[in-house]
């Protein structure tokens, strides 16, 4: 009873509501319309986009945040840029270059142009207000001699030089792999440097007999103001320049170079190219929306209806941009989603309305007709509006831990909120005026008043077509003009009755089951998605950088730092064997392990505090070929007594091309080790930032959006119109969401934002197309399933063909967006209209006649009334026999 009680109030609101715009449809036109005009206005001016990649795309919350401030706090991670290697995330502002020799070459047979063009860089000169800064002016500086930081594999290139040019063959200077001895005695790690590497066979001190590219970095200062900011922003952008200059001069090298604007520049490049191809995909939404809703009847055919439809979506996402603009919101990439998922709901809506107002009287006055679609569609429309807000409401709420899906989440709420007015005022108010002309039987296209039909028969065929309003079509038998529309058509007289035939129901079971293992299949397999280049445009230099150095360099693993933060007793034996245990398996860059070998080679004890410290400072550190470990050691004084208070060392893992999803793995197994050791450390490197808990905070958005509305539809088994019709709307979405995973992962689609928020949305999708069809089935009073199906396909089949063809066509353009971040975005689009049109069209109504809801209990209430009525007329006849004679 409550159930009937809650639908009859909103029909009858709605109904209240549609002859409120009816009788105010001018009013309900101009608000929107100015709305428009004004937020339109303020998104011109206030566009700003966002510049910050590591806040939008990495984790918000995470412990490697925490670490890297306290890794800070102990070590200037300025100071140590050079040490902490990380692929494609190295903080501060620098310039990288590989250069890579032809196949077959030797790239350190080339090292007097690779010094050429390292010589270039250095003197390269960026002016600013007049003053000219080369590289030394704002490199960043060592301690010990206050000269720039540059990498080693410079003073190898140069001691191979000096080797050529006084006639010594390169094999007289022994360069190893991955660690090699330099001039002046250091140990230098060039495992990432150096790459495409060949060593000597049976070598034992792993010597070098070939490599193929080599990676040179030249790191900045950043002191965090402004004007050093925009100074070494220039310096990049002359790098770049540089090195495109060097790669026309030097033909035999391939030169790849990146800055650190570059993941950024190439990040926001898909906006800049996918401007024209979201103009093509709205023109294509046009044009489709305006060929499905065209009748060959010139009075009841409503193209323009369907044009103006995605025209209220378009302006309704103007005015939600222009209010994200004004609340300080910034632009990112990964926004180009929404003009595709707003247009995805909201013309959904369009196509409904104009469905409920073809199944209304025509008898009635177009105010009426109005209300009377407003009852009919409305409740439905209101309750998918919700559940989007809901769902995308959950991926906006704290929980989510990242900011990119946040932001659009909160954009795509504004837009819902501003769709689903501007589809009952705008709109609403089109269709007001378009039942008027039809009333006023006016032709829908050159809106002119449509002759008899007395005056169309003398007139020739070509004028007759034109001005056909389907009186010839018209018979008594007919109660519906509105069935000739071509969709409704073909759903009535042919498809309907092919898909409910007892010989195609066992190929749509084994179509399913082959839908389900491919999907299982692909939800096994999920991989997540923290490696930045998928939001990249695909041609962009930051990804060919990206590609050249997962080919070449990564026989090992982002440079860890293994920071030591409180006092340990490194003399003592017990802690000794700890460290090695904890560094077991990599390798290493460390003061510790030098100390302890230089204390073995000199046969020199030190077990004890004292003479452990001494004779650290006071002899090992004052070596030249040790004294860059002064920077790995943080000493403190009580009076006459040295202490070691804080040390830090490298650690450097073999790995394999995956090196993102292996350091994931050393960080998932060193982090927990920190907890159990006697040793307090804490590892961290910048890369850690973007993938820390990447995975599950990537997907927490969806696990709870989809938890959400699983919730709603539960808590309202017993509101709703019938519990049976939220039961199979739940499994429905659940099949169409797993497949949607599935499928995606088959397709070589990474779990990242862009792929978690179209998750969110293929929930919202599933139940928009789904909810009508299985809630107009379950009311259905017919005496058979088959019966009930056929007429839930008759009355949404149309809505729901027409939304989801024009959603796929307008897909097609970002096809050919050359980015990474928009072919995820069509695979996942994709899928989630082919898997939600496989289940309203295939599916569904195969499904349906086997299982709940039954029908029989309608068939013998019709009987039962059948046989009352019968009864009654016996009776009648019975009492007045004349009655019987006259007839």
């Amino acid at each position: 009873m409550l159930r009937q009680v809650i639908h009859r109030g909103l029909q009858s609101f709605f109904y209240k509501l549609g002859l409120f715009v009816s009788r105010h449809p001018v009013f309900f036109l101009t608000v929107p319309a100015v709305l428009t005009i004004i937020f339109g206005f303020s998104l011109l001016n206030r566009f700003q986009p966002d510049t910050d990649l590591e806040s939008l795309v990495a984790p918000s919350h995470s412990l490697a945040k925490i670490e890297r401030s306290l890794a800070s706090s102990l070590f200037s991670l300025d100071q140590s840029k050079s040490q902490l290697y990380s692929d494609l995330h190295t903080p501060g502002r620098y310039g990288r270059v590989i250069l890579l020799s032809k196949p077959g070459g030797n790239i350190l047979h080339q090292a007097d142009v690779i010094l050429q063009i390292h010589r270039a860089v250095l003197e390269m000169k960026v002016n600013y207000k007049g003053y000219n800064y080369t590289f030394s002016h704002l490199c960043v500086l060592r301690n010990q001699d206050k000269k720039c930081v540059l990498d080693d594999i410079i003073s190898v290139l140069e001691d191979l030089r000096q080797a050529a040019l006084s006639n010594k063959t390169t094999a007289r200077v022994q360069v190893s792999y991955p660690n090699t001895k330099l001039k002046d005695g250091r140990s230098s790690f060039i495992g990432h440097q150096l790459g495409g590497v060949m060593e000597v066979p049976n070598s034992k001190d792993q010597r070098i007999k070939s490599a193929r590219a080599i990676q040179i970095t030249y790191y900045l200062q950043t002191y965090g103001s402004v004007t050093q900011d925009l100074i070494g922003e220039k310096w990049e952008s002359e790098f770049c320049k540089l090195m495109h200059k060097m790669q026309l001069d030097h033909q035999d090298l391939q030169l790849y170079s990146l800055a650190s604007f570059s993941l950024w520049k190439d990040f926001h490049q898909t906006s800049l190219l996918a401007r024209g191809k979201i103009l093509v995909s709205l023109m294509l939404i046009l044009l489709t929306a305006t060929l499905s809703s065209s009748m060959k009847d010139c009075l009841r055919s409503k193209p323009f209806l369907g044009l103006l439809g995605v025209l209220t979506v378009c302006i309704s996402s103007v005015t939600a941009a222009g209010i994200f603009f004004i609340t300080d919101g910034k632009y990112n990439s990964t926004l180009l989603g929404i003009p595709f998922f707003a247009m995805g709901h909201g013309t959904k809506g369009v196509f409904e309305l104009l469905s409920g107002w073809r199944r209304t009287r025509e008898n009635l006055p177009f105010k009426d007709r109005v209300a009377d679609a407003y009852s009919d569609v409305m409740v439905s429309y209101t309750m998918t509006s919700s559940l989007y807000f809901i769902t995308f409401g959950m991926g906006a709420s704290p929980f989510t831990n990242i900011e990119a899906v946040k932001v659009f989440c909160q954009n795509m709420c504004i837009s819902i909120l501003l769709n689903y007015f501007y589809i009952f005022s705008f709109f609403g108010s089109c269709l007001v005026f378009a039942g008027q002309l039809e009333q006023n039987r006016y032709h829908s296209i050159f809106c002119c008043k449509i002759p008899s039909a007395e005056y169309l028969d003398r007139k020739p065929v070509w004028f007759q077509t034109m001005m056909n309003d389907g009186h010839q079509h018209t018979s008594h038998h007919e109660t519906n003009p509105y069935q000739h529309h071509f969709i409704q058509h073909f759903l009535r007289e042919h498809y309907n009755e092919w898909i409910t035939n007892i010989y195609v129901k066992p190929f749509v079971v084994i179509l399913y089951l082959i839908y389900a293992s491919f999907s299982f299949m692909g939800c096994l397999q999920i991989n997540d998605g923290a490696n930045i280049i998928n939001l990249l445009a695909s041609e962009s230099p930051s990804v060919s950088y990206a590609l050249i150095q997962q080919k070449y360099f990564s026989n090992y693993s982002p440079v860890i730092g293994f920071y030591i933060y409180e006092p340990l007793e490194y003399w003592n034996g017990t802690v000794q064997e700890d460290l090695k245990t904890l560094s077991q398996g990599f390798n290493t860059v460390s003061w510790i392990e030098q100390y302890y070998q230089y204390l073995r080679v000199g046969n020199i004890s030190a077990t004890n505090k004292s003479d452990f410290i001494s004779i650290l400072q006071s002899s090992f550190l004052k070596k030249p070929e040790f004294q860059h470990f002064k920077n790995d050691i943080i000493f403190s004084k009580a009076g006459d007594e040295n202490n070691i208070i804080a040390s830090r060392l490298y650690l450097v893992a073999r790995t394999s091309e995956n090196t993102q999803r292996e350091a994931v793995e050393l960080l998932e197994k060193l982090r927990p080790l920190s907890l159990i050791q006697s040793i307090k450390f804490i590892v961290f490197n910048p890369t850690f930032v973007f993938m820390d808990h990447y995975g599950l905070s990537v997907t927490m958005p969806v696990l709870i959006s989809g938890f959400g509305i699983l919730l709603v539809l539960i808590l309202t088994f017993f509101l709703v119109i019938h519990p049976l019709g939220n039961f199979w709307l739940i499994l429905s979405v659940t099949s169409i969401e797993l497949g949607v995973l599935g499928l995606m992962t088959l397709w070589n689609v990474d779990m990242d934002c862009i792929s978690i928020l179209c998750l969110i949305y293929t929930l919202n999708f599933a139940i928009d197309h789904c909810a009508p069809l299985l809630y107009t089935f379950v009311l259905a009073t017919e005496h058979t399933r088959t019966q009930c199906i056929k007429n839930s396909l008759q009355e949404h089949g149309t809505a729901i063909l027409q939304n989801v063809s024009s959603f796929l066509i307008g897909l097609v353009p970002l096809l050919f967006v050359p980015s990474n971040l928009t072919f995820t975005l069509f695979k996942c689009l994709l899928l989630a209209g082919s898997c939600t049109l496989l289940h309203c069209f295939v599916i569904l109504p195969v499904f349906l006649t086997f299982f709940p809801p039954s029908k029989k209990h309608h068939k013998k209430k019709k009987r039962a009334k059948r046989k009352e009525r019968e009864e009654i007329e016996c009776i009648e006849i019975q009492e007045n026999p004349d009655h019987v004679t006259a007839v």
